[in-house]
């Protein structure tokens, strides 16, 4: 980067509580439900999904840009999330997590619930998701200011966002008018398919850094093959990041592309938080001036340990074996 930055990174999404339940690919046939992805849902939903288990869930703050963040806080890097949630239980268990995890909480307060989301996890590790937003649809794009993202390097925009339109646009306008580099995941096949027009303009226009695993890429650029997809997905951005599950990830970076090997070791118990977990690694490894190959290490090690819990959570040990990277 031929600019300075403090190497604060700063979120914007979904303030989320993830609701995780262990269940069977026809408990998925039953709801009618593809696996994979997200379906966005009504509260009552929720309601109605968990009345047709009979497995004890695992509740545990979530939302894809707020598991980044609250990533790059246990690796010990400056973090900042901006939401909105409920005055509830699952608000407050939102941010003690974020400020347990050294995150800079910038959350404004709503009268409605605050959102959740259903992880239904399949015997082979996948998680398909059904999210009821609640309060986080609130967040006043009135309200997101350059302020909110001084002093930050990169800022993580969730590819969620894209389902409220004013709100993507008013973050990227304004950490970019903040010096900040731009981020995006693309979240989900679902998401691309839903927000194309939208999302055409926002990667040309704001975004440096494109994330996305390979469903997403497949329907964003429309080539499943590796060489194709992270061709595709470099146009109009610096980074874009190809990731493929156990085949690690590749990064393409001035017309180089850098194959990224996954971490090994013991088969995963649940991929939720696999690619967000991922995108911490990565984006503290080029804030803090990492080459790509260092970022992508670090990014592979935090996506491999958070696929050893339920959860988008990485217990203390696992934190401390990922920090012996930095």
């Amino acid at each position: 980067m031929t600019k300075q930055y403090n190497n604060r990174i700063t979120g914007v999404g979904s303030a989320l509580v993830d609701i995780l339940i262990n269940e069977t690919d026809d408990f998925l046939k039953l709801l009618d439900k593809k696996k994979g992805g997200m379906t966005l849902v009504e509260a009552a939903d929720i309601d109605t999904i968990l009345s047709k288990t009979n497995e004890t869930p695992v509740v545990v703050p979530g939302g894809a840009a707020c598991n980044t963040i609250i990533g790059v806080g246990r690796l010990g890097g400056a973090a900042r999330f901006i939401g909105r949630r409920g005055q509830d239980n699952f608000g407050t268990l939102f941010e003690d997590a974020l400020r347990s995890a050294r995150v800079e909480p910038v959350l404004t307060l709503s009268s409605s619930p605050t959102g959740s989301v259903i992880s239904v996890v399949t015997p082979d590790a996948q998680r398909s998701m059904f999210t009821y937003l609640g309060a986080s649809t609130e967040l006043d794009p009135a309200r997101i200011g350059p302020d909110l993202f001084a002093d930050t390097a990169i800022s993580i925009i969730e590819g969620y966002l894209l389902f409220n339109p004013d709100l993507m646009i008013a973050s990227v306008r304004a950490a970019k008018e903040a010096g900040s580099l731009i981020a995006l995941d693309l979240a989900s096949f679902e998401v691309v398919n839903a927000c194309r027009p939208i999302l055409e303009d926002v990667i040309r226009d704001y975004v440096d850094i494109l994330i996305a695993n390979e469903d997403e890429a497949a329907a964003y650029t429309g080539f499943k093959e590796e060489e194709k997809a992270i061709k595709a997905l470099s146009q109009n951005v610096t980074y874009a990041v190809l990731k493929m599950g156990k085949r690690g990830s590749c990064v393409s970076f001035k017309n180089t592309v850098t194959e990224i090997a996954a971490k090994t070791g013991q088969p995963p118990k649940d991929t939720t938080g696999a690619g967000d977990l991922w995108a911490a690694g990565f984006l503290f490894g080029i804030a803090n001036g990492f080459s790509i190959e260092r970022s992508g290490a670090l990014a592979s090690a935090c996506g491999y340990e958070v696929c050893q819990v339920v959860g988008a959570q990485i217990p203390k040990q696992g934190w401390e074996r990922i920090r012996t990277l930095i």
